[in-house]
Formats: structure tokens, C-alpha cells, sequence
């Protein structure tokens, strides 16, 4: 008779991942890195249980959005989805509600972008929360992590 495998913890093995955002659509790219942190893309993936690797994603600044393309000087990805996408924050008081463009986000806090793309992909308790600080993502091309020597992820 089998049994279906349940991973423990301390049988998984977490690996180091270095992805580069370059020219990458943002949902899709976003999909794919939810899909690893989860550990879908390992025969042992357990639903209850943290089997997923680490990423470190660099470039983020060079997210794209789909849509028409808009010429603009310093984003050479720009389109009319960066005008009209919209992202609220509510602090929980009257009148706390913030709503800013992607594209305004992407001039001051670029990782925001994908870090929030991904996390509404992840499961909403503790576990999501877990899986998403095995995400780094940084703007250009270093980043802190070269001790762990991440293999380059093609998406």
C-alpha cells in the first residue's frame, strides 16, 4: 500500500535563485516567482508546509506592464497601463486612504512594484508571510548575496 509523502522541515533542502527582472512583464513574472517560493516546482511540495527557495531578483526597476507604449525619457518600458494602474493603502483611520499610480511608485519605490505582485499571490497567513521573506529583490545589478551563490533562474 503507498502513502502520499508529506515534507518535514527539516527533510527540505532551499536552494538560492538570482533572477533578473530585465524587460520582464510584472504579473507574469510575478506568477512564476510565487510559483518557487511556494516550492510548486518540486515533487515534494507539501500545501502545509515551507518548501520553497530563495530569490533574489535584481533589476526591478526594468519591470514592464503590458499596454500601448509612451514615450518617455527616463523608463524606456513606459505604457498607459503605468498611468491608469492604481494601488490603495488604507492606514485604518478616516481618510487614510492613499491611492498612487504604478508609475509614481516606480520613481520612488521600484521594488514595491513586484514585492506587492507577489505577495497577493502567496497564501494570506503566517506560511505566505514566511515564503515572502525568502524574497530579496533589488534595484540594479548587485545585491548582498553573493556568500549563498545564487544560480541564475531563466523565466
Amino acid at each position: 500500500m503507498t502513502k502520499t509523502y508529506m515534507a518535514k522541515n527539516s527533510e527540505i533542502h532551499r536552494e538560492w535563485h538570482l533572477v533578473d527582472a530585465d524587460n520582464q512583464i510584472v504579473g507574469r513574472l510575478a506568477s512564476r516567482l510565487a510559483t518557487i517560493l511556494m516550492g510548486k516546482h518540486k515533487p515534494i511540495y507539501t500545501p502545509h508546509v515551507d518548501c520553497g527557495d530563495f530569490l533574489v531578483v535584481i533589476n526591478v526597476e526594468k519591470v514592464r506592464f503590458t499596454g500601448q507604449s509612451l514615450a518617455h525619457p527616463t523608463h524606456p518600458y513606459f505604457t498607459d497601463k503605468m498611468l491608469t494602474k492604481e494601488y490603495d493603502r488604507y492606514s485604518g483611520y478616516p481618510g487614510g486612504r492613499r491611492v498612487t499610480t504604478a508609475a509614481k511608485i516606480l520613481e520612488t519605490k521600484p521594488e514595491m512594484i513586484l514585492h506587492e505582485a507577489v505577495r497577493r499571490m502567496l497564501p494570506k497567513s503566517k506560511l505566505g508571510r514566511s515564503m515572502l521573506d525568502k524574497l530579496k529583490l533589488y534595484v540594479g545589478d548587485s545585491h548582498p548575496h553573493q556568500a549563498q551563490n545564487p544560480r541564475p533562474l531563466e523565466l
